[in-house]
């Protein structure tokens, strides 16, 4: 059985996520694979999940942090330059989840570091979790990938993502905090490089074979198509927004002209039906909000731009409308 590594000198999510798919979905799986990678600060949603709900996404786009959606499920996490994620791919006929652990815990060793397997998915030193991981089975094929806490900027999980309150009530972010670690902590000289090349050499000893490390870059968009598709699929607003489950969001205010109790019915991040009770006495203003709400995304730049365009359309309503639209963006979550 041959060996293939391969690493991403490149730190766009979007970009390592479709690397991703596309080795789960389309390397032949002749061989034993190894992909290593790492993402610029990015929070990674599930499938299922709402963005808006999951994230506070003003602050992300101020500071520039990506949102990436993954095909997988489970729940969002917070990825920076201080996690190193490697992905293991195997023939499922000659996958053994247990190589793929022993691997990781040799390259830590090689490092100094004496780590253990903690249950099915996690891996620790001592008493702290420094590791997880997720599979993924398909009928020729299986996929393992997990992360490697090197030097992650804990406190930025909770900058970025509103933790569901019944996760809270289960777990306790400070407990969480708790039991996990950085690598740095047991070895000051660990880096994404010194690991990343224990992590291969530790690979090749196991399998008693060497393979050429391949450079993944943007180049490799041009060279293969299928990548560039997967790739345009994880950048596309469609996929990262548009693919949220539809919601409703209820919301209700007095202003110095009347009341607005509004209800918005979202579907993959458009709007599509807008419901409006009001003791205002302006009924063309009610239909005309109706109107530049019903259709658009579910964004507070595309609302924002809306509403800016009908009040300089109806001059005589433009006080009401940006009221309502300062009060729509503010309510939104994120």
């Amino acid at each position: 059985m041959k060996l293939r590594i391969l690493k991403s000198a490149v730190t766009n999510p979007w970009f390592n996520l479709a690397t991703e798919d596309w080795i789960f979905n389309t390397l032949n799986p002749d061989s034993h694979t190894l992909f290593l990678w790492r993402n610029s600060e990015t929070v990674v949603i599930g499938r299922s999940q709402n963005p808006w709900v999951e994230c506070k996404i003003d602050k992300m786009e101020a500071d520039d942090v990506f949102l990436a959606r993954r095909q997988s499920g489970g729940g969002a996490v917070f990825h920076d330059l201080g996690n190193t994620n490697f992905t293991f791919l195997s023939p499922k006929d000659d996958y053994d989840q247990d190589a793929n652990f022993t691997i990781i815990i040799n390259a830590l060793k090689k490092l100094g570091i004496e780590a253990d397997l903690s249950g099915r998915n996690d891996m620790q030193v001592g008493d702290k979790k420094i590791s997880g991981s997720a599979f993924k089975h398909a009928a020729d094929r299986s996929f393992h990938h997990g992360t490697l806490l090197v030097n992650a900027n804990m406190q930025k999980l909770g900058d970025y993502l509103n933790p569901h309150p019944l996760k809270l009530k289960a777990k306790g972010i400070k407990s969480v905090r708790s039991r996990v670690a950085n690598l740095v902590e047991f070895n000051e000289d660990i880096n994404h490089e010194t690991l990343s090349d224990a992590i291969i050499e530790a690979f090749c000893e196991y399998y008693g074979d060497t393979a050429p490390v391949e450079e993944l870059d943007e180049a490799s968009l041009a060279k293969q198509p299928s990548l560039n598709e997967y790739y345009q699929q994880m950048a596309d607003w469609g996929w990262r927004f548009g693919k949220t489950p539809e919601f409703t969001h209820h919301i209700e205010t007095r202003f110095d002209w009347g009341i607005i109790d509004l209800h918005l019915d979202v579907k993959h991040a458009v709007i599509t039906e807008v419901v409006i009770f009001s003791d205002a006495l302006n009924v063309e203003l009610i239909d005309l909000l109706k109107d530049i709400l019903t259709g658009v995304k579910y964004d507070k730049h595309d609302i924002t731009v809306k509403f800016d365009e009908f009040g300089k359309e109806h001059p005589d309503l433009a006080a009401q409308i940006d009221d309502v639209s300062e009060w729509l963006t503010s309510e939104m979550e994120g």
